[in-house]
């Protein structure tokens, strides 16, 4: 059974998390990185384009490697490489562009403007603060 911690931005900058367990999380198996799914899945209106993700070690997915398949590759830049100097390779373990049962966390834009969650409201009385005009000199 497939288990996704979904990530997903919009083009205002917003983000917000979802977890898709068993059945919901079935429509998303097999695509691959770039490709465009509907996005009724987390229950929005739109299309949402996968751009990234993780198995549970923390491996991440690279767009350049075909399947599902974790393998050792000789990078120089991008995804999964940082502080490389101008020539240095160094060889890492990535994942394919392929989501799998083994993936863990998927990164994802969203066509729209994703909906505004307000935080739930404290009193000030319930909190132990005294509003400014109750204040005695």
């Amino acid at each position: 059974m497939a288990n996704f911690k979904i990530t997903i931005s919009d083009t205002k900058g917003k983000s917000m998390s979802k977890e898709l367990k068993d059945s919901d999380a079935n429509p998303l198996l097999g695509l691959e990185l770039g490709q465009e799914t509907d996005a009724s899945v987390v229950g929005l209106s739109g299309k949402l384009k996968l751009t990234g993700g993780s198995d549970k070690s923390g491996v991440p997915m690279r767009n350049d490697i075909h399947g599902a398949a974790r393998k050792y590759v000789l990078l120089s830049k991008g995804v999964g490489l940082q502080d490389a100097e101008k020539g240095q390779r160094v060889r890492k373990l990535m994942r394919g562009n392929t989501v799998s049962e083994e993936i863990y966390q998927i990164n994802c834009k969203f066509d729209g403007e994703l909906p505004v969650e307000e935080a739930p409201k404290e009193d000030a009385a319930e909190s132990g603060e005294e509003k400014p005009e109750d204040k005695k000199e």
